[in-house]
């Protein structure tokens, strides 16, 4: 029971990681990071990535526009271009690592102690990419909300509010984090190996013969 609950925590752990690291690389792809509705145009939207920016219009659809230079963005963009970048590295090098010690499979079976290694390792990966997607996202959202509620800014400009990315971004560094913490009580739960040696009680070289002795003489 107690092996069968380990296989299923390990499986859910890397599910999640799983999750998380494809929901963390569609985050840092997508346009929708900053909302802007202009009160003026209702037909016209604005949205804000990592990438570039783009205008939606009804009667024109979507048509976005890369950002020109790295070094002209603002330092909020280019810190989570990065942090971004090494979730998803992370993240993929997690997934590798843990699953060599996943006890589903074969490969080093005889070698516990380094699957559980390999796995809190995993883990290790795990939360690093679930913290390196969390902190950017909320350091755009802290200061969407800071520039929002910012009174030196008069009530006529037009704010910018929380995209769709940032909602999955969020849910994105969590799952990342939960599979990392799944993946650590798993390695945790695994009993320790069991000592080596031979005991001749658990094999009988000895075939016993129709009269019930092990000695043939008899």
């Amino acid at each position: 029971m107690a092996l069968v609950f380990r296989v299923v925590m390990q499986f859910v752990g890397l599910s999640l990681s799983l999750l998380g690291w494809v929901l963390s690389i569609i985050t840092t792809y997508l346009p929708y990071w900053k909302n802007l509705n202009l009160d003026l145009n209702e037909m016209e939207n604005w949205t804000m990535g990592l990438w570039q920016t783009c205008i939606i219009q009804e009667e024109v659809g979507m048509q976005c526009k890369d950002f020109d230079s790295f070094l002209a963005l603002p330092a909020e963009l280019r810190g989570s271009r990065i942090l971004m970048f090494l979730s998803n590295g992370l993240g993929l090098l997690g997934l590798l690592v843990s699953g060599f010690g996943l006890d589903c499979l074969r490969i080093g079976e005889r070698q516990p102690a380094c699957k559980k290694r390999l796995l809190i390792l995993g883990g290790l990966l795990f939360w690093t990419a679930g913290i390196t997607t969390v902190v950017p996202v909320s350091w755009v959202a802290h200061l969407i909300v800071r520039e929002f509620w910012d009174e030196t800014i008069p009530e006529i400009v037009p704010r910018w509010e929380f995209g769709e990315a940032l909602f999955l971004g969020w849910f994105a560094g969590f799952s990342l984090l939960l599979g990392g913490c799944l993946l650590h009580c798993a390695a945790c739960s695994t009993p320790a190996p069991p000592a080596s040696g031979h005991y001749a009680v658990a094999k009988m070289h000895s075939p016993y013969l129709e009269n019930g002795t092990a000695d043939p003489k008899v």
